[in-house]
């Protein structure tokens, strides 16, 4: 127990080593690449130019970032288009061959049940019958007098009806 906790202080120790000469790899590398700015003596016009100027170092770098994202998705795509290939002439996918089972209902529905059926299952037995009913054809009538009855219907109807009535 005590060779373990050793091992893992230890290793701990490296880690943050580790991280610490990074840190430092990292800020070196920046200050060679990137010189501080110095924007106390710079005017307003300057200081808009170079503004544009950074802008654009921008832009073009944006425009490589995208080509090199493109580039990516396009080589892990061949790869993974290879790689099934590959998979395909070594033939590693290999899938079992099924067998053929032939089961009448009753085997199978002794399999689901997990228990032997040894009397045999009529389904159409428990159905029930219907009686289909002959549905009521409407009798064809005179158009005429639907026209009729719908000028008699509503307020003028009734009132063609009160004045037939005096």
């Amino acid at each position: 127990m005590a060779l373990k906790t050793k091992l893992l202080k230890r290793a701990f120790v490296m880690w943050e080593t580790e991280k610490e000469e990074k840190r430092l790899e990292r800020s070196t590398t920046l200050s060679e690449r990137v010189p501080a700015l110095q924007l106390s003596a710079l005017s307003l016009q300057d200081l808009q130019a170079l503004c544009k100027e950074l802008h654009q170092k921008m832009d073009v770098v944006d425009e490589e970032r995208y080509d090199t994202d493109l580039k990516v998705t396009k080589n892990n795509k061949e790869i993974e288009n290879l790689t099934q290939k590959l998979c395909e002439l070594k033939g590693t996918t290999n899938r079992p061959a099924l067998k053929r089972v032939k089961m009448s209902a009753d085997g199978l529905l002794g399999a689901i049940l997990s228990t032997k059926v040894k009397e045999s299952v009529d389904f159409k037995a428990n159905l029930k019958t219907v009686k289909k009913e002959e549905e009521k054809k409407e009798e064809v009538t005179d158009w005429r007098k639907n026209v009729e009855a719908q000028a008699m219907s509503g307020m003028e109807g009734r009132k063609k009806l009160f004045n037939a009535g005096q």
